[in-house]
């Protein structure tokens, strides 16, 4: 595997630590801000809603750039963004910050379509599992580290963390990504073409629909998490910990099975494996270690969906594999917001402790989308002479 997947990891794993570990934290942000838990959820959405809205307009934008500089753009403006939020004394002011952060994250469409492009089409599973994997780590370590930071410390701490994690990862991109790399290509004219795709509509509604359902659940994952079984700050902390690892596990093992068995067929099983966890969650209140069982097969699903899902798209349309996969990362993010959205619109209905039922009939539908995809052509056996 070329190098700079490696590097790659490390970016999305100092994205997906500044991006997601408010969640962990939400209690002492509303207190400090003084607004409810469920304002304070809006970090979650603001940042989804701006990744998923300027993300491919940025990708667009820089279509003639080298790969480099389109990265450190993408660096530069999320570090920008965790120094807004860093210094924010104001809901409106965290939103900003939070939203600047979410045009950063084109990083992560851009990774992804120069891992495709970087290996042959036999090892693009295993080259998005590399470059994901970061993602997957965040949730391991930098999400429970900073969720426990903020609970000690108070929420700042974990974001000046960001701050300087992602300007070292800037300083690293300008050094060691080759200037040679070359341009993306994307364009609104190759959006046109992949839209009239239904492979591709149905590829993008399923990531919409799994997202919303995760999202449902994750954007509130600390409250959660605490009542489902009331717990202090570090078990808290070790619990995100466990998930995250189940996370990387997933993500490795689902480029393996996107390489062995196809993206579809991967797909299917963990959609299936996903909906049940989700279902069985709420049943675990006050069964610490049914609820951290229920944690570890939801991750090692849901992290394992991110790379045939990815695959699958570029093998739709290789030339065009920048734009789709940019596309594919405004759905997750506007599933994120929804998800956030929808479980904060029905907390005072269902209850905390319940939230992973909203999200069953998301994944369902997820699920619903594959009946629609034709199977995988056989190889034709030789004819004996």
């Amino acid at each position: 595997m070329p190098a700079v997947l490696y590097l790659f990891a490390l970016c999305n794993l100092v994205i997906g630590s500044g991006a997601f570990v408010l969640g962990g934290i939400l209690v002492p942000l509303s207190s400090s801000l003084d607004i409810s838990v469920a304002a304070a959820g809006q970090a979650m959405t603001a940042y989804a809603v701006a990744t998923a809205v300027l993300a491919p307009l940025l990708i667009v934008v820089t279509a003639r750039w080298s790969r480099k500089s389109v990265i450190q753009l993408a660096l530069g403006v999320f570090a920008a963004g965790c120094l807004v939020c860093a210094l924010s004394d104001s809901l409106t002011a965290l939103l900003l910050g939070r939203a600047l952060m979410g045009a950063g994250a084109m990083f992560s469409a851009a990774a992804s379509a120069l891992a495709v492009g970087l290996v042959a089409p036999a090892q693009r599973g295993r080259a998005l599992s590399i470059t994901f994997l970061g993602m997957s780590i965040s949730y391991a370590v930098g999400v429970p580290v900073g969720a426990w930071l903020g609970l000690e410390y108070g929420w700042r701490v974990p974001v000046w963390l960001s701050v300087a994690a992602s300007l070292l990862m800037l300083a690293a991109a300008s050094w060691l990504v080759p200037a040679k790399m070359g341009a993306g290509g994307a364009s609104f004219k190759g959006f046109g073409a992949a839209a009239r795709q239904s492979a591709v509509l149905r590829a993008w509604l399923r990531t919409l629909l799994y997202f919303i359902a995760i999202f449902s659940v994750f954007a509130y994952i600390g409250p959660v998490l605490q009542a489902l079984n009331p717990m202090s700050s570090t078990a808290l902390s070790v619990t995100l910990a466990v998930f995250g690892l189940a996370g990387v596990a997933g993500t490795l093992s689902g480029g393996w099975a996107n390489d062995r068995f196809g993206p579809l067929r991967t797909m299917r099983v963990q959609l299936l494996v996903l909906a049940t966890t989700m279902a069985v969650l709420p049943l675990t209140a006050g069964h610490a270690l049914a609820t951290i069982a229920t944690l570890i097969v939801w991750g090692l699903a849901g992290f394992g969906l991110m790379a045939p899902q990815q695959s699958h798209l570029a093998g739709l349309s290789p030339a065009q594999a920048p734009l789709l996969l940019s596309l594919n990362g405004s759905m997750l993010y506007a599933g994120t917001a929804l998800g956030a959205v929808f479980s904060g619109a029905l907390l005072g209905h269902v209850g905390l402790a319940r939230l992973g039922w909203v999200g069953v009939p998301f994944c369902l539908l997820a699920l619903l989308t594959l009946a629609f995809e034709p199977a995988p052509a056989r190889p034709r056996c030789p004819v004996a002479s």
